[in-house]
């Protein structure tokens, strides 16, 4: 009659609520809380055990958790937990899981328990560097090598795989001693000193083997990196592949015909000093790129500690009036609850009414100083940074029309080339063989202007292309950063009048409470 509560369920916002409710304050705290509505944003911890799981859903707005516990539901798959991205612990035990995924954005994640599941392979935890406890042990992982794939992370020092098939090996204890050297507890138990000695001395030199492999394999890691990041700065200069040969490169390996025009005679020569001159003109694109995004960043950065300055200035000297007002308005309560004479503590009750009147439009005529104030300082960004944008345009659309030149002075020459060939060919005068494939374009004029011409068109259109693309892209990077500045600045002034507002509401309505007593 009851199999119905057996059912799986998924995470929804009726069952978030009452975890919430049920982990959160309670008493009076709670009751508040529920009142004033719970922000998921803010809770730090959720615990969702034995709730006969199948789903993982609904928790995207939960980026301040840092322990998660989904333990002993029946989880399928990892999934969900993508912008958890501050969990320091999650407990994914005694579940279904299958496959180790959707793991990749936790980065901080510390402590992870996979216990008591279904997974075969240990896999896919790459992004977990900073893991130092894993129990992943009650599962179905059958390799004991599979294990050598947690080497990678440093600072592991708590490993559980009891209950694995590959446990049963007589050799499991000493071979993850010996691959593991800097583990503390295997299992839940201290490794002693002798078990490491025993563990060395049976894989010294497998292990030796696959340190001097693991640092070859670092040694490339570490140059691929520093090739990843010099490629990331030649981007966010708008300028990558522009150091070398590359849009050269690219105007050749898309055109059919170059490669037959390229076997005329006289061609090698030209060939020789094109792509010398072309590369020439990209390199100077390519190191103004790299200045101009070096004084855009230092103008950035000034802008935005100006501005971080200016806001600071501001808000100390508001906190300051503020704390006064806060002081002389205690004085003021305990003077109030002193008078007894009707008359003066109306008096003082007016006093008490213009002061924070007087507090509300000093403030806010603090907040109008700070917007004038900023409004001036991002004028003064907008101008040096469109002028910098502006300057580096003119600069490159320069370079390119020359890249242009370059190239319509090739193909003037290319064309005379194969002009005279195509005379040379009806005349039988040409003295060296030639394929059947470009022997093709001298059947007349027309074909062969036609493969010069399209030649040139493609050279063109890449020329053109990579001009427009970085034209676009700086374009597009100034207006959303201008964008996004006007934004923040909108939203932080808007926060910062609702916050005076709600300040003034609150000493007016606590003015008002001890009013009301003298009036009944």
């Amino acid at each position: 009659m009851f199999w119905q509560q057996d059912e799986p369920k998924v995470v929804d916002e009726e069952m978030l609520q009452q975890a919430i409710e049920e982990q959160g304050p309670q008493g009076q705290a709670g009751n508040i809380a529920k009142t004033e509505g719970i922000q998921y944003e803010e809770v730090l911890q959720l615990r969702l055990s034995y709730r006969k799981i199948l789903k993982i859903c609904h928790l995207g707005h939960f980026t301040s958790l840092t322990k998660l516990q989904l333990d002993n539901n029946v989880i399928e798959r990892i999934e969900g937990l993508e912008n958890l991205t501050n969990l320091v612990w999650l407990d994914l035990s005694f579940n279904n899981i299958e496959l180790i995924e959707g793991l990749d954005t936790l980065v901080k994640l510390q402590d992870l328990s996979l216990f008591n599941n279904r997974i075969s392979v240990i896999e896919n935890l790459d992004a977990l560097q900073n893991l130092h406890i894993l129990s992943i042990g009650n599962n179905a992982i059958a390799q004991l090598e599979n294990v050598i794939y947690l080497r990678k992370f440093k600072n592991l020092r708590t490993l559980n795989l009891a209950g694995n098939p590959f446990c049963d090996d007589e050799n499991y204890k000493i071979f993850v001693t010996a691959y593991f050297p800097d583990l503390v507890y295997l299992d839940y138990r201290l490794l002693d000193q002798q078990t490491r000695e025993t563990a060395f001395s049976k894989y010294q030199y497998a292990i030796e083997e696959m340190q001097h492999n693991e640092l070859q394999e670092q040694e490339a890691m570490e140059a691929q990196k520093i090739s990843n990041q010099e490629l990331q700065l030649h981007k966010d200069a708008f300028v990558e592949f522009l150091n070398g040969p590359q849009l050269f490169n690219s105007m050749f390996t898309d055109d059919p015909d170059a490669a037959k025009l390229a076997h005329l005679p006289g061609m090698a020569a030209l060939l020789e000093s094109y792509p010398c001159k072309m590369e020439a003109l990209c390199m100077q694109i390519f190191d103004a790129g790299l200045t101009q995004h070096s004084r855009r960043t230092a103008e950035v950065e000034f802008f935005f500690n100006c501005s971080r300055e200016a806001v600071a200035d501001n808000q100390q000297k508001a906190a300051q009036i503020a704390a006064d007002f806060e002081n002389s308005r205690r004085q003021t309560i305990v003077e109030m609850q002193q008078i007894t004479d009707p008359s003066l503590l109306d008096d003082k009750f007016d006093s008490c009414d213009e002061e924070i009147n007087q507090l509300s439009e000093t403030l806010m005529s603090l907040e109008l100083q700070l917007v004038d104030q900023l409004e001036d300082i991002i004028k003064d960004f907008e101008r040096n940074i469109s002028d910098m944008v502006g300057g580096f345009i003119e600069y490159v659309q320069g370079k390119f029309a020359q890249c242009r030149d370059l190239e319509n002075q090739h193909h003037e020459k290319q064309l005379e080339i194969a002009l005279t060939t195509l005379e040379q060919v009806a005349k039988n005068e040409l003295e060296e063989e030639m394929s059947d494939d470009v022997a093709m374009l001298f059947v007349d004029k027309d074909t062969v202007t036609n493969a010069v011409s399209a030649s040139h068109d493609t050279h063109l259109l890449k020329i053109d292309n990579r001009e427009d693309e970085l034209l676009t892209r700086i374009n597009s990077w100034m207006s959303g950063l201008l964008k996004s500045i006007h934004d923040e600045e909108v939203n932080r002034n808007r926060k910062r009048i609702s916050e005076i507002k709600n300040y003034f509401s609150y000493v007016k309505e606590q003015l008002e409470d001890m009013q009301l007593p003298e009036q009944e």
